[in-house]
């Protein structure tokens, strides 16, 4: 069952500012889960250490993922989520400022439901969040209801 929960899995602080502020901007309300590291993520995912109280079944609407992540990389993380029979179905979106190629083709290899590049631009990643939860809050049709 979904909650409307979306799971941001980053570790820069400034990214994790500029992302609420974008949500806020584009009015998505949705409540904004933060994981600070791969490792949390996982753990948040499949209710583990501090989110061992967590409902199992509770999973969140949508994942934004970055790739380069302190003890678990964003990879790592996709590969556990894709693998598990719980959480495979959870749309998976990378966010992540990484401009290699071999990161897009590994993303998609394993899974992920878009890749996004973030802009450096206020403005311009503003925009890219309202469409992102225009197409993944609202259009988009959740596999687990």
């Amino acid at each position: 069952m979904s909650t409307g929960t979306i799971l941001l899995i980053e570790d820069n602080p400034s990214d994790i500012g500029l992302t609420e502020r974008a949500f806020k901007k584009s009015h998505i309300t949705n409540e904004l889960v933060i994981a600070q590291d791969g490792q949390e993520g996982l753990d948040y995912l499949f209710c583990q250490g501090a989110f061992a109280d967590r409902e199992e079944d509770n999973l969140p609407m949508l994942v934004l993922l970055d790739l380069k992540l302190p003890r678990v990389d964003g990879l790592e993380v996709l590969r556990q989520i894709r693998g598990d029979k719980r959480t495979h179905r959870v749309p998976v979106v990378i966010l992540t400022s990484s401009r290699e190629e071999q990161d897009v083709a590994a993303g998609y290899d394993l899974g992920v439901n878009s890749y996004i590049r973030k802009p450096v631009d206020f403005q311009q990643f503003a925009e890219v969040i309202k469409q992102l939860g225009l197409y993944w809050l609202v259009i988009n049709e959740s596999p687990h209801k």
